[in-house]
């Protein structure tokens, strides 16, 4: 496990880290909540209720995010012990309501492949004297060396289809179960939030149960102003078990439909009542914001332009790659087109990634895919293609064209140690793709992994479209009968990769919420057709 000199993170700091997240509650104007959470009681020193969290690690620095409740001035300290003896400080910015009181502050200059203690201070920016509590966390750097290895997790979809956080059931608790493995870092795949799916207070469940939700404001309805973006964001930090989460793992965050409106697609007028703001262009602007002042993403600054899509480099065992297939992309159609330049990622990310992978020297290059390749995602019911495949087995058809595009780049350039990570579609499974079952034969053998939801309901596994030859090694969803199963009946999944600093083996498991492993599949490095 690569943990610094085989330890996790001392108890004491973690413990420490999850109090500090979860002492103190904002709720701005609690409404039909189940479970009144405690607010702030009010002082004259800046506190930062929603705990903190550190994004985009490499081998020397990461990016530190808090959000405060009234403006302050923003300061890391970090050190190699959770004592904090001995310190370096980090001044970053004056968090004011123009980024919704949020901040990050790159901490650098650190040593690879150690485990860092960081905590967080605000100070009244008219008065430094004048400090609020430290909140703390705890992150390892990426390794420089092959021998320490790599581990972490992968999954998607958080707070949908009118299931939020219900405090009978605690929480969202399939954090806790992934706090325990104390992974390197969290590939968060997309729909971090359902700004489209607003939360009721209560919701039946079979058997005449009832599921309670925390409610906000800025849940009860859809999404469309920056404010109620930020809302949705806010609201899943209400969660202890997340922000615990936070305080011990890094994120690699990206984004998909769900961070503004169901299969939206640039250029797209909404046909939905429920939304005053048709135009899905400036949804999507306005959420972009609100996802760059929430998350630590080095490639976006809020109030600034950026983007999604970017590799991390984990060491020489691996680099992630981390595609962005909702920005770019062309309009939903029945995508059965016999050209497609814009395809779903768009033709100048297309190119990055292709130079990307050509010049990645390390031994896994994973893939991490909002969207899945082979399995065919109808968006709803007009006939029209969401991801990729689209049901016809024959040679590449719309947005077909541009993987294999990607497919065929990858086998003559030789690109080895590829491997596909996605979620999106609410079940787990493993799906390996062979040429000589395919109608495009013109790749290398590869393999994707499917993972979620987090806290969303579960539904009946896709249909696999054969244009790139899947097989479907391993599976499990609810059935036809019950789809939209709720996460109190199970079916919520994620995904562990780790990588042997030895051998160089890559091991995928997939695992249940409470982390029971359902599925192993062992990968050997440089192999072609495993």
């Amino acid at each position: 496990m690569p943990q610094t000199n085989g330890a996790a993170p001392g108890r004491r700091a973690v413990v420490r880290g999850g109090l500090a997240a979860s002492g103190a509650l904002l709720v701005p104007g609690l409404a039909g909540t189940a479970a009144a959470a405690p607010a702030f009681v009010r002082s004259d020193r800046p506190r930062a209720g929603f705990g903190t969290q550190v994004g985009d690690v490499t081998a020397d620095s990461g990016l530190v995010w808090v959000r405060s409740d009234r403006p302050a001035r923003m300061i890391v300290e970090t050190s190699a012990t959770e004592s904090f003896r001995k310190v370096r400080r980090f001044l970053g910015p004056v968090l004011t309501p123009d980024t919704d009181l949020t901040g990050t502050t790159a901490v650098h200059g650190l040593p690879p492949g150690e485990q860092i203690h960081y905590r967080v201070l605000l100070a009244d920016p008219d008065d430094p004297r004048r400090v609020g509590p430290p909140v703390e966390g705890t992150f390892r750097t990426s390794p420089v060396r092959r021998r320490d290895g790599v581990r972490f997790l992968w999954s998607g979809d958080l707070a949908g289809q009118g299931w939020g956080i219900n405090p009978d059931i605690g929480g969202y608790r399939i954090y806790r179960a992934m706090r325990d493995l104390n992974p390197d870092f969290f590939l968060s795949s997309g729909d971090n939030i359902y700004a489209d799916g607003p939360l009721a207070a209560t919701a039946a469940l079979p058997g005449g149960r009832t599921w309670r939700n925390i409610t906000t404001p800025e849940k009860s309805k859809v999404a469309e102003t920056l404010d109620e973006f930020r809302g949705n964001f806010r609201y899943n930090l209400l969660d202890d078990n997340l922000k615990a989460f936070n305080a011990q793992v890094p994120v690699v965050i990206q984004w998909d439909d769900h961070e503004v409106h169901n299969n939206w697609y640039p250029g797209q007028i909404l046909d939905d009542a429920r939304y005053t703001e048709k135009n899905a262009d400036v949804l999507a602007a306005r959420s972009l914001r609100a996802f760059s002042e929430y998350f630590p993403v080095r490639t976006l600054r809020p109030g600034r332009q950026g983007r999604v899509h970017r590799v991390l480099r984990h060491g020489p065992l691996l680099d992630v790659f981390v595609l962005d297939m909702r920005t770019f992309r062309n309009a939903n159609s029945p995508d059965r087109q016999t050209e497609d330049e814009r395809g779903i990622l768009g033709r100048e990310q297309l190119e990055w990634l292709k130079r990307e992978l050509a010049r990645s020297r390390a031994v896994w290059k994973v893939i991490a895919s909002d969207m899945p390749l082979g399995l065919v995602v109808p968006d709803g019911a007009t006939g029209n293609i969401e991801a990729v495949a689209q049901a016809d087995p024959g040679a590449p058809l719309g947005r077909e064209l541009q993987i294999a595009e990607l497919l065929r780049f990858i086998k003559h350039r030789r690109v080895t140690g590829t491997v596909w990570l996605t979620a999106d579609v609410h079940h787990t499974s493993a799906q390996h793709y062979q040429p000589s079952r395919a109608a495009f034969t013109d790749f290398e053998p590869f393999w994707e992994f499917v993972s979620g939801p987090l806290n969303a309901g579960g539904f009946p596994a896709n249909q696999l479209d054969q244009t790139f030859g899947p097989e479907r090694v391993f599976v499990k969803a609810p059935d036809a009968a019950h789809a939209n199963t709720a996460p109190i009946d199970g079916y919520q999944f994620f995904g562990e990769v780790e990588i042997d600093g030895h051998s160089g083996e890559l091991t995928v498991r997939l695992r249940e919420q409470d982390g029971t492993v359902l599925h192993t599949t062992l990968l050997q490095p440089g192999r072609v057709g495993q």
